[in-house]
């Protein structure tokens, strides 16, 4: 009798301990597929376009474009230039490169510093449906570009 006990206790451990393998198995891929979409979801080398209407008299809004690699495109109110913008998961750093102005005026310039700046405190990001959030001390919002 004290065998046939000893033969289904090992029969029940061995059964556990393949669902348990079974369960490891399943949950490590899917917990790695997680993560990679959450870091392919970023819209890479597509147009984002700040979420705000043009100034009067112009159809221009400032506009980024950011590339897997880190190189960026960075199109403000009135300047334009390359930078470097680098996601790492849900975090993101803005460097400015060169910038060169085209067609400032005082407003537009102010515009540029204010946002500038804004972006260069950017420590995050989110993506709400077609919408990409850049959170710092503020939240910039840029639309997926359509075309």
């Amino acid at each position: 009798m004290i065998g046939r006990m000893q033969g289904l206790w090992f029969r029940n451990w061995v059964i556990c301990g393949a669902f348990v393998a079974a369960t490891c198995a399943t949950i490590t891929p899917v917990q790695a597929q997680e993560a990679k979409e959450t870091q392919a979801e970023f819209p890479f080398e597509i147009e984002l376009l700040f979420d705000a209407k043009p100034l009067p008299g112009s159809k221009r809004v400032p506009m980024l474009e950011i590339f897997e690699d880190g190189r960026a495109t960075i199109d403000l109110w009135c300047y334009g230039g390359n930078g470097r913008i680098e996601i790492s998961g849900e975090m993101i750093k803005v460097t400015f490169g060169s910038m060169q102005p085209q067609g400032c005026t005082p407003e537009r310039h102010q515009l540029d510093e204010e946002l500038g700046l804004a972006l260069s405190k950017v420590t995050q990001w989110r993506r709400e449906d077609d919408v990409i959030v850049f959170v710092g001390t503020t939240e910039l919002r840029f639309r997926l570009s359509s075309h």
